[in-house]
């Protein structure tokens, strides 16, 4: 089993090219129109309002609290199905990225997405969440994807709780905004925010397993999160060079006890000497009989 440790080590290193060479995103490019004034500021660690209140692919209204049970994380969106090309692109990602997982929805962790439409339906909302059923090829995995709608006033008061900013363009009848996910703590905080619309099975099981606090994910999923760290201009996890460095070190020194410390106690001269005979001391046998000699 040993020799698991030096391959960590190297798993690790390796994890330093992830990324190397790869162009960062222009941010001063100028946006175009549609776009000007929509952000994320991202609220780390504040709650989402569970008391805001939608209906369920199914018509019945819910609570946004119904989906935060203390135990699992939940990966939040807010799009909207009759979005012409961004939204489609995202949720594509965001399901080719979950049948890749091995983390389930509705078992380990829940998937909300909430329609910015406030005109949305529930048949449309429906219509949606059996489209991602099937793409994800898991029927079982339908308690744990959630389309919601609901009013403007409880939409806008989710936006404005995440930092998600959009508007709506008359021209176009469409609605303009960002993409990105919310990854939240079982209880209800902003734990992450995941940008784009392809997202590496790598980064959105890592989020989950941080955002569960180590309740899901695999003992190597712990090794992952002390190697990589969130870079929030990257949108990604990359090497976290010191605690790279004090793995190696530390696996160094443990493979170079476990062939040290036998070496030294097995190696040529160390046995124990036998005892030289005392010329001093009594004799135990009785001494030989010289008489008659």
């Amino acid at each position: 089993m040993f020799w698991k440790f030096p391959l960590l080590t190297v798993l690790c290193a390796a994890l330093l090219s992830v990324g190397v060479g790869e162009l960062r995103a222009q941010r001063n490019d100028k946006l175009p129109k549609g776009f000007e004034g929509l952000s994320i500021q991202e609220h780390l660690d504040a709650e989402v309002p569970m008391t805001l209140s939608f209906r369920d692919d199914r018509g019945q209204e819910v609570l946004l609290g119904d989906y935060f049970d203390g135990s699992k994380p939940v990966v939040l969106s807010m799009n909207y199905s009759d979005c012409p090309m961004l939204c489609s692109l995202q949720l594509n990602g965001l399901f080719d990225s979950m049948k890749e997982l091995s983390l389930t929805p509705g078992e380990d962790f829940e998937f909300v997405s909430v329609s910015i439409n406030p005109l949305e339906t529930t048949d449309r909302a429906r219509i949606a969440k059996n489209g991602y059923v099937r793409k994800l090829g898991n029927a079982g995995a339908a308690k744990g994807l959630h389309f919601l709608t609901g009013s403007k006033a409880n939409v806008d008061a989710l936006a404005q709780a995440v930092g998600f900013s959009y508007k709506y363009i008359p021209e176009t009848k469409h609605y303009s905004h960002p993409a990105v996910l919310e990854i939240c703590t079982p209880d209800g905080r902003l734990s992450r925010y995941l940008y784009g619309v392809a997202f590496p099975v790598r980064d959105l099981r890592l989020s989950l397993v941080e955002a569960s606090e180590g309740k899901i994910g695999t003992t190597f999923d712990q090794i992952l999160m002390f190697c990589l760290h969130f870079d929030p201009e990257e949108g990604r996890y990359t090497p976290f060079a010191t605690n790279l460095m004090k793995l190696a070190g530390s696996l160094t020194v443990f493979v170079a006890a476990l062939f040290i410390v036998p070496y030294w106690f097995m190696r040529p001269g160390t046995k124990t000497a036998p005892a030289k005979e005392n010329p001093y001391q009594e004799s135990a046998s009785p001494p030989p009989d010289t008489e008659g000699s």
